[in-house]
C-alpha cells in the first residue's frame, strides 16, 4: 500500500501541474452536475476549495468547506511518513497500518458533512 499511496500522490501533483499550466485552457471546469441537477450539495461540494485552502496553511478554511479532506490529508500523509521513515531504517518509528476505521471514519465523514451543508442551504439559506 505503501508504493501505491506515493505512486498515487506522485501521478496527482504531475496531473495538477499539467492541468494548471497547460490543460486549463483547453478544458473548463464543468459545474457540479448533483448541484445543478437537484439543487444540493453533493457529497464532494467544496472539496477542491477545501484543498486549495489546506495548500495555502488555512486548515480552518479547508474544515469549513469540506472536513474530509483535512481528515484524509493527516491519514494519508502520516501514513506515507511513517512506512517511508520505517523503510528508512529510522529506529522508534514504526508505520501506521491499515485500519477499517479509517474508512468508516471517513464515510461518516462525508455523510454528516452532506446533511449539514445541506440543512444549512435548504433551512436557512447559508451558501457555501
Amino acid at each position: 500500500m505503501f508504493w501505491i499511496g506515493l505512486t498515487a500522490l506522485a501521478g496527482a501533483i504531475v496531473l495538477a501541474v499539467l492541468y494548471q499550466y497547460v490543460l486549463s485552457r483547453y478544458i473548463p471546469i464543468i459545474p457540479c452536475f448533483f448541484n445543478t441537477l437537484f439543487g444540493l450539495y453533493c457529497p464532494g461540494c467544496g472539496g477542491t476549495r477545501a484543498l486549495i485552502a489546506l495548500l495555502h496553511g488555512d486548515v480552518l478554511k479547508a474544515l469549513w468547506y469540506h472536513p474530509f479532506v483535512p481528515y484524509f490529508a493527516v491519514v494519508y500523509l502520516g501514513f506515507l511518513l511513517t512506512q517511508g521513515l520505517q523503510r528508512l531504517g529510522v529506529k522508534k518509528i514504526r508505520g501506521w497500518r491499515f485500519h477499517e476505521w479509517y474508512l468508516w471514519t471517513g464515510l461518516v465523514i462525508l455523510i454528516v458533512n452532506f446533511v449539514v451543508k445541506n440543512i444549512l442551504r435548504l433551512k436557512f439559506g447559508i451558501l457555501m
